[in-house]
């Protein structure tokens, strides 16, 4: 059963890999040593991340389709559901500092099922970052005379060299040009409040191209919703900072839970507060640009700085200056946490893993790809057919940590992400997703009705959040853990193999505490327990990444004659 790790030849990572800068633990936990940032560093880089340009262009486009009163009530319902659904999610990647990809795989999608769950987080960054690049190619059409498809490539090439050394730069970008970002938001809508008071009636009463005018209309919300729902996605680039938040402890619980919350779901407040800027710019402003024109920030900015700069040329600089600060802000986020998910779903179907930053280059090439094609032209079907699968992912998620995890306890308590203990799909998480999403799209389609068609990423919502604990029961939790995790408190007595191997542990002071190191069998290199576990097929302690690219085990260790050869050991 067992070989030695001396059977086996020492695997080698390229730089890049064994970089924690370049690679900010991508793969993996992420370890106390290197999470010395603060809680408002964290925040801070966080929040930064959000000044996305497209929140402005959704709430637009979804009042210029559906009139005011559509359209605000759609944006107020999709953002409490976004802000409710982020809690858990914050909180356990939070306490647990794990990403998106990793807190999927233990609540209730396994190993392999969240690959599905990578794509759809990946696709949901090359949207928002096609969107984005739109809207800065926008700004250099206007201000610089350039072609939009060379202002694609430029707005795409340059966020490369800010992404590629990960938090370590991002928490200082985001610190450095927040209080600038935030003067330039709000003077727009200062300024227009303050020299044309009329534009609050006008917006109100202002119906879009549809026939029902400014009047509410149910159908109509459902489908505002639908688009701004495809935001619900953002919350997993929100867990990419939250992970290196400090352990929680009795003199920083309360700051802590604060921090995560308005840092984490709490992205949507002023995420909804743009959308409204946005809804109220496009009523402003369309009847001197036209409708199609009115959704896009640069015009909605442009005229909202000349409200209080006379100058029309240095309304328009000021103007360009925001789009392009705030596209650097929100582009180096959509960068990273795509080549995040990019190497969590590579390294796990192909055993391969060049590291993050070789992700980083596939990320760009594909918003690229799509900004080229003239995605911003359709940004309301292409969002509210993500939309259908988006929420149904993150529904099975919540339900799992909330319904499962504290109030059935059938799913464990904690987040497992190694290979090593997950079983491959978990039906629970993977099924419920599947069938959700299968019946949200046939909805979105309208063969389910009209009334269906408006509100599928609600169906998405309902039935994604049922299935899991209904699946739950229905298969008695057992395809949560497919082997017990000794280095756990709750896995099961210490093998006389497993502990012979942990003989060899190092302490690391860190602070007031001493931190316990485990050398990793394959590669060598330290990690701390969470990162690690015994592997029979090595003889030894490996860590999670390694247990990931090994192609020769064919999961060994989770085989009935190894687990009963390890129980019989134990005891």
């Amino acid at each position: 059963m067992e070989q030695t790790s001396s059977d086996h030849a020492t695997r080698k990572f390229n730089k890049w890999v064994n970089n924690p800068v370049l690679e900010d633990y991508a793969l993996r936990y992420a370890p106390r040593s290197f999470r010395t940032f603060s809680q408002s560093s964290v925040a801070n880089s966080a929040l930064g991340g959000i000044a996305f340009l497209a929140n402005f262009a959704i709430g637009a486009s979804v009042t210029t389709a559906y009139g005011f009163s559509s359209a605000f009530w759609g944006i107020l319902i999709a953002a409490a559901v976004i802000f409710l659904t982020g809690i858990p999610i914050a909180y356990y990647s939070a306490k647990y500092n794990v990403d998106m990809d990793l807190l999927t795989r233990g609540a209730g999608f396994g190993y392999l099922g969240s690959t599905l769950t990578s794509l759809v987080y990946a696709t949901f960054t090359f949207i928002y970052f096609a969107t984005e690049g739109s809207i800065l190619a926008q700004a250099f059409e206007i201000y610089f005379h350039m072609p939009l498809a060379v202002g694609y490539l430029i707005g795409a090439l340059v966020v490369i060299p800010l992404v590629t050394f990960g938090m370590t730069l991002l928490s200082r970008l985001q610190s450095w040009t927040q209080p600038l970002w935030i003067i330039l938001m709000v003077a727009p809508l200062i300024g227009i409040l303050t020299t044309h008071p009329e534009s609050l009636a006008a917006w109100t009463h202002f119906g879009g191209d549809k026939t029902t005018g400014a009047s509410f209309n149910p159908l109509y919300s459902g489908m505002a919703a639908g688009v701004v729902l495809s935001l619900i996605s953002q919350i997993g680039e929100q867990v990419d900072y939250l992970r290196f938040m400090p352990n929680r402890s009795e003199k920083n619980r309360k700051s802590w839970l604060w921090v995560v919350i308005l840092s984490g779901p709490g992205w949507v407040i002023l995420g909804a507060f743009n959308m409204i800027c946005g809804s109220l710019y496009a009523s402003y402003i369309a009847p001197t640009v036209g409708l199609t024109n009115a959704v896009e920030p640069i015009q909605q900015f442009i005229h909202g700085f000349g409200t209080i700069i006379p100058n029309a040329f240095l309304a328009l600089t000021i103007a360009t200056l925001f789009v392009i600060l705030s596209q650097l802000k929100i582009q180096v986020t959509n960068a990273y946490s795509g080549s995040l998910s990019w190497s969590n779903f590579f390294s796990r179907l192909f055993h391969f893993h060049p590291g993050r930053v070789a992700w980083l280059f596939l990320q760009v090439a594909i918003a690229l790809t799509i900004m080229e094609v003239g995605m911003f032209n359709f940004l309301n079907t292409i969002l509210g057919f993500y939309a259908n699968v988006a929420v149904a992912w993150i529904a099975a998620i919540v339900s799992d940590l909330v319904i499962n995890k504290r109030i059935l306890k059938i799913s464990p308590d904690y987040i497992e992400f190694k290979r090593g203990h997950l079983h491959n799909f978990n039906p629970v998480g993977f099924g419920s997703m599947i069938i959700a999403s299968i019946v949200s799209i046939v909805a979105y389609f309208g063969l389910l009705g009209g009334t269906m068609q408006a509100f599928s990423p609600f169906v998405a919502l309902i039935l994604s959040f049922v299935l899991v604990p209904i699946i739950a029961l229905a298969t008695k939790g057992k395809y949560y853990i497919a082997r017990e995790n000794p280095m756990h408190p709750s896995g099961i007595e210490l093998a006389a193999t497993v502990q012979e191997s942990l003989d060899h542990v190092h302490h690391h002071h860190l602070g007031t505490d001493d931190v316990a190191t485990y050398t990793c069998s394959v590669c060598q290199y330290d990690y701390e327990k969470e990162d690690m576990t015994y592997c029979p097929f090595h003889g030894g302690m490996i860590c999670s990444l390694c247990c990931s690219l090994e192609k020769n085990c064919h999961d060994m260790c989770k085989t009935d004659k190894v687990l009963a050869d390890l129980g019989k050991q134990a005891h």
